[in-house]
């Protein structure tokens, strides 16, 4: 890294604004900067309740992503031990846990780095998306995360950003979902199980109303049903029977909504046994049975 090509310290700060709390995620600092070969780590400049040293560490109130553009370093945390970090890794540290950060000082680095707070971001956390064991990622798309992390800047350090930018926000999340599927079961690892999963997902999509069953379905795509089962769920969440219920009541929902059709009929035509279980599936997912379902919709 030339000493003519550092980018000096830039950051922002804004207040977390009750505003942004309907759109469930906000990006309320950001920054980048870069730190010459041999220089101090981190420099000078960050307020008091940002800064920390790499003998302490710190604990964050918030999630920050920080992406590693040029040069290396190294990371620790409990959860991942210390680990090297090259040019092209994003680190995803997460509330409350203890982590440290350094560029090599035979290199430098250069870094980016944003932080996010909201109900979107908790949620993500406590479902295990964000995992703490998974909080050194490397990144696919470089160049596409670095173009969300300049769109992030340019509506962060301007004179005119303000607490609640909901745009803003979007890229955040983005930024979030881009590295969750580079470090979770989507990952380059687990990349073919994947992909298998993704086609069991269309193939079911495609035929919400005749659907082979399941053990049928795993054989078309090659693999055994018990192998299917427990990687569809760990992918998706849910048991391929439970995935296909539930498309098979959101359809059921955009038939009640937009034709006449007769509720015995839907059920017959989404592979219900009866118009009885049917209607308590429905219940149970809407919190309504059906007839109610639609004459609200009708009301509305």
């Amino acid at each position: 890294m030339s000493r003519k090509n550092l980018r000096p310290l830039q950051h922002r700060y804004l207040a977390e604004s009750p505003e942004s709390e309907a759109w469930g995620v906000a990006v309320t600092a950001g920054g980048r900067q870069s730190c010459a070969a041999g220089a101090p780590y981190p420099p000078r400049g960050h307020p008091a309740d940002h800064a920390f040293s790499w003998e302490k560490g710190r604990v964050l109130p918030a999630c920050q992503v920080v992406f590693i553009t040029q040069g290396r370093g190294r990371f620790e945390s409990r959860a991942t031990g210390l680990r090297t970090v090259e040019a092209g890794t994003a680190l995803v540290l997460l509330p409350q846990v203890w982590h440290r950060y350094a560029p090599d000082p035979e290199t430098g680095w250069e870094e980016h780095w944003i932080e996010l707070r909201g109900a979107v971001v908790e949620a993500l956390g406590q479902r295990g998306v964000l995992d703490p064991r998974h909080a050194v990622v490397p990144v696919e798309r470089p160049l596409e995360l670095a173009s969300l992390f300049d769109g992030i800047w340019s509506r962060l350090a301007g004179d005119t950003a303000v607490a609640c930018d909901p745009e803003r926000g979007a890229l955040g999340l983005q930024v979030l979902a881009m590295l969750a599927g580079a470090a979770g079961p989507h990952a380059a690892g687990a990349r073919p199980m994947a992909l298998l999963v993704g086609r069991a997902e269309r193939l079911l999509a495609d035929a919400v109303e005749s659907a082979p069953a399941m053990p049928e379905l795993a054989r078309q795509l090659g693999v055994a049903y018990s192998y299917f089962r427990r990687e569809f769920k760990r992918h998706t969440g849910l048991s391929p029977h439970r995935y296909l219920n539930q498309m098979r009541l959101e359809k059921a929902c955009r038939l009640l909504g937009s034709t006449e059709e007769p509720i015995k009929s839907i059920a017959e035509r989404l592979g219900f046994s009866s118009p009885f279980h049917f209607s308590a599936a429905f219940k149970q997912r809407y919190g309504a049975a059906p007839e109610h379902w639609r004459r609200r919709a009708v009301e509305r």
